[in-house]
């Protein structure tokens, strides 16, 4: 299953996880502080099936702290939403929370595959590609301008 398609589906057990909290807050308190409190409630879940399902890398306290973060972005582009469906629109309060997060999970995907699966440093892919090139054709390595250069050595090579 592709990323986007198992960070949807994380998306889809987050918001009913994010809805089990709404429901019931949302009788006790104002919409909007019942969403607020249960956009909070099901961040900790989040993280751990991104990290564990979609990204399938580990958890750390780095990514954990970054990981909010990522629900800034999809908090501002729900709470626009909500705003907009329920003040705007007219539609009921109730409903709009579901509306606007599916608004929003694009942007969510690319600020949290970021935070989660950060791309590779550009030296490091520099010397991957160096290094299996010169594995592919038994020449010399180049660089990441193309220049031939000395192969690398290897623990196993002679020296």
């Amino acid at each position: 299953m592709a990323q986007p398609v198992r960070f949807a589906a994380v998306g889809g057990v987050n918001t009913a996880t994010f809805y089990a909290c709404y429901l019931p807050l949302h009788r006790l308190l104002p919409y909007f502080a019942a969403y607020s409190l249960a956009f909070a409630l099901s961040m900790a879940g989040s993280f751990l099936l991104n990290t564990y399902f979609t990204y399938r890398t580990r958890p750390t306290w780095k990514k954990f702290l970054l990981f909010p973060l990522t629900q800034v972005t999809n908090y501002g582009m729900q709470s626009a939403g909500l705003v907009a469906l329920v003040g705007w629109c007219g539609m009921n309060s109730t409903l709009a929370p579901l509306a606007a997060a599916a608004f929003a999970l694009p942007a969510g995907y690319l600020v949290s595959r970021r935070i989660l699966r950060p791309p590779a440093r550009a030296g490091a892919t520099a010397d991957a590609t160096a290094g299996a090139t010169a594995d592919a054709t038994a020449g010399p390595a180049q660089d990441a301008a193309g220049q031939a250069g000395a192969a690398p050595v290897r623990s196993g090579d002679p020296a």
